[in-house]
């Protein structure tokens, strides 16, 4: 999780929600990145989906079974159900989304029996820190005249 924090702060270097989120297999890094959506333009660019589009790159495959995505915020539906086709066997995340949230918040996509394949979920990883990185953003982002 401090890599994903780490990823998540480097986002507000370009005016981006500070998220961040690394893939792991067998224990070892294979991707990392942080929100991007500003700094691309791009509705898509969250956290989660670049980090498993440079896992998929690093396997030669979109078929991520055996990895775990460690994210700093509960993922939005696009990104639980990215997580979901991509065959991704477990999500660890930081802090709870009651806004926006996919894997327990609002919905539960990863652990829908009626999908073809279950994510196992874990939450409230250093949720505190997480929830810090997100609301310091958007504390600072009012403040500005």
């Amino acid at each position: 999780m401090g890599l994903a924090l780490d990823e998540g702060a480097t986002a507000v270097l370009h005016g981006d929600v500070p998220v961040g989120a690394v893939v792991l297999r067998d224990g070892e890094v294979i991707a990392q990145r942080h929100n991007e959506r500003e700094h691309l333009g791009d509705p898509s660019a969250h956290a989660e989906i670049l980090a498993l589009r440079d896992a998929a790159e690093v396997v030669g495959g979109w078929r991520l079974d055996g990895t775990v995505l460690v994210v700093t915020i509960e993922p939005c539906p696009m990104c639980a159900g990215a997580l979901v086709a991509a065959r991704v066997d477990q999500v660890v995340f930081g802090a709870a989304d009651p806004k926006a949230g996919a894997c327990g918040s609002l919905y539960n996509l990863c652990v829908d029996p009626r999908l073809n394949h279950e994510v196992k979920v874990v939450g409230g990883v250093r949720a505190e820190e997480a929830a810090a990185l997100i609301t310091g953003f958007f504390d600072e982002l009012r403040a500005e005249p």
